[in-house]
């Protein structure tokens, strides 16, 4: 639930602090001084679109900020996001500059206007005096319905894109036949070609290395044979010159121990020499100059270096080249396979169609329920006799949301037709009919939101049904907490919290303020609201009145739900 609401220079709002507390809330004052300015704010606070138009005039940026209670539901989000989920305090603040630049933070971390929009849903659930617009609208109804009866749509509109998509691809496998097959020909040749080279995923670098080797042959035998006759064979050899070197001073080491470590070293050479004496001897045995197998690799490596020039492409790229053509052939096999396209088709229609039953019988269960709920509301506002039904309009054909469409149909009065809430002229019949479809599904349908906000949805009523309007607000606000703008004193007198706006010149400039109203202050208030701005003794005992009984019906009912 909203707890706190600081405003900086927004619109003519110089600086404002609001502290909100459970149960129904109301906002009140005069025509103009800006109720509304509130629900602009917070709807900014949540990610809506913002310009420089709400910064005050003459000041550099507007700031919002607005500290609601965190939902347990919302932990796992500002964890992931990388915000701090553990504190019970959720303080979204958003700034818009005199430019136009908006930033935003969640709980004192950097965030994006997407962010803010993400949790919109799980904070507040605002209804507009024009309410009843949206719900004349076909998506707004079935949405409406869907959430009253708890159906989740996300599946019905997977399953619908997944048998779109397989038809979509055995429509376009049928109309590419002809080309397919010639693709498929053409992928079949090359990659014949290239199976006849069978080229190895390391072939190319072992080719190149034997070929060095062996072109280079008689080369490697002429230095390893001058090398052998250097270290062993020659007349003065390098074993030879070591081991009278070790002689001559092995005869005098005696005499001088420094000596040793040059003995050593040369122990150590000798060992190294006789080493590489016998590793020459060995290559010089097994060297043959193989000129059938260089011939096998020049051929080799023409034919890698052939297909590489054919198909412009680097010799040692031909093996990911063959994976690469065989990969494309078995996806062309697949999109040209008419009977395994078809079967996949009647499979996605079959899952759509199983899941769009699932929801047209939920849906045909919940219409009837939400219909009596709405119908009930409707006696209360002052429409005895009205009715409200909801009709489940199959679609011709089927659609992402499921096989059918929905309409409220509205009787005002007993004895007439139910007709499209469209063409149900009354404006004050369309408020009321509005605030009961809110009423109803608010109670009955777990939207996730802790606050709920009417905007002047009571527009166009009065009388003994204000009263009533007032009674169901303060019924909801025992549920979750309910903050309303009204002109209505009977809808106000039924409020927990009472908050006025006002609009005043201060230094030449026109500002508006918010305060909440207590005792004297709130009786005064709603004797305005119903005789306007010169209080009679007359009007002021009635706003008394109307507290007294609102707070004595409250109380009344409060000990009937303990007993």
């Amino acid at each position: 639930m909203l707890r706190r609401l600081n405003l900086r220079d927004f619109v003519i709002v110089p600086e404002l602090e609001l502290d909100f507390s459970n149960g129904f809330a109301v906002l009140t004052g005069e025509t103009g001084a800006g109720k509304s300015i509130l629900i602009d704010a917070l709807q900014l606070a949540l990610g809506s679109r913002g310009d420089a138009g709400v910064v005050r005039e003459g000041a550099a940026r507007a700031e919002i900020t607005a500290e609601f209670d965190r939902p347990a539901s919302l932990h796992d989000w500002l964890t992931e996001a990388g915000f701090d989920g553990d504190d019970d305090c959720l303080l979204l603040r958003r700034v818009i500059d005199a430019q136009g630049k908006s930033r935003a933070w969640i709980n004192g971390s950097a965030a994006t206007v997407a962010q803010l929009r993400e949790l919109a849903d799980s904070l507040l659930d605002i209804h507009g005096q024009h309410a009843w617009q949206g719900l004349t609208r076909a998506p707004a109804v079935r949405a409406l319905l869907d959430g009253y009866a708890g159906i989740e749509t996300a599946l019905v509109t997977k399953t619908y894109a997944d048998w779109k998509q397989a038809s979509e691809g055995l429509e376009a496998a049928q109309a590419r036949q002809g080309e397919l097959a010639r693709e498929h020909e053409r992928l079949s040749w090359q990659i014949g070609e290239l199976d006849r080279l069978a080229p190895g995923a390391d072939e190319w670098d072992e080719l190149n290395g034997e070929h060095q080797r062996l072109s280079h042959a008689q080369s490697l035998m002429d230095a390893a044979r001058k090398a052998l006759e250097a270290l062993s064979e020659a007349e003065l050899n390098a074993e030879g010159l070591t081991q009278r070197a070790l002689d001559d001073l092995q005869d005098v080491l005696a005499y001088d121990a420094r000596l040793q470590p040059a003995v050593e070293a040369l122990q150590g050479v000798q060992t190294q020499l006789q080493d590489a004496t016998h590793t020459l001897s060995a290559y010089l045995h097994g060297a043959d100059m193989e000129p059938e197998r260089l011939q096998e690799l020049d051929e080799r490596l023409s034919a890698w270096v052939a297909l590489a020039r054919r198909y412009r492409r680097q010799p040692a790229e031909l093996p990911a080249l063959l994976r690469e053509w065989k990969q494309e052939l078995a996806a062309l096999d697949a999109a040209s396979d008419l009977a395994a396209l078809q079967a996949a088709l009647e499979r996605t229609r079959q899952a759509y169609e199983q899941e769009a039953r699932r929801l047209s019988t939920a849906r045909a269960k919940a219409a009837p329920q939400l219909a009596a709920a709405v119908t009930q509301a409707m006696q209360l506002l002052g429409m005895a006799g009205g009715s409200f039904e909801i009709a489940l309009l199959k679609q011709e054909q089927p659609q992402s949301f499921g096989l059918e469409s929905a309409e409220f149909l509205v009787a005002g009065h007993a004895g007439s037709t139910p007709r499209p809430l469209a063409k149900v002229a009354s404006g004050g019949e369309l408020s009321r009919i509005a605030l009961a479809i809110a009423v109803t599904t608010c109670q009955q349908q777990d939207s996730g939101a802790g606050t709920l906000i009417f905007d002047e949805i009571d527009a166009g009523v009065g009388g003994a049904v204000a009263e009533t309007v007032g009674r169901l607000m303060k019924q909801l606000g025992r549920e979750r907490q309910v903050l309303a703008v009204t002109h209505l004193p009977q809808v106000a007198a039924c409020a927990d919290q009472h908050f006025v706006v006002s609009k005043a010149l201060r230094a030449g400039v026109t500002c508006s303020d918010v305060q909440p109203v207590h005792g004297e202050a709130r009786v005064a208030e709603i004797a305005r609201m119903l005789g306007g701005e010169r209080l009679s003794s007359t009007s002021i005992a009635h706003a008394q009145e109307m507290l007294d009984l609102s707070n004595s019906g409250a109380a009344a009912r409060s000990k009937k739900a303990r007993s």
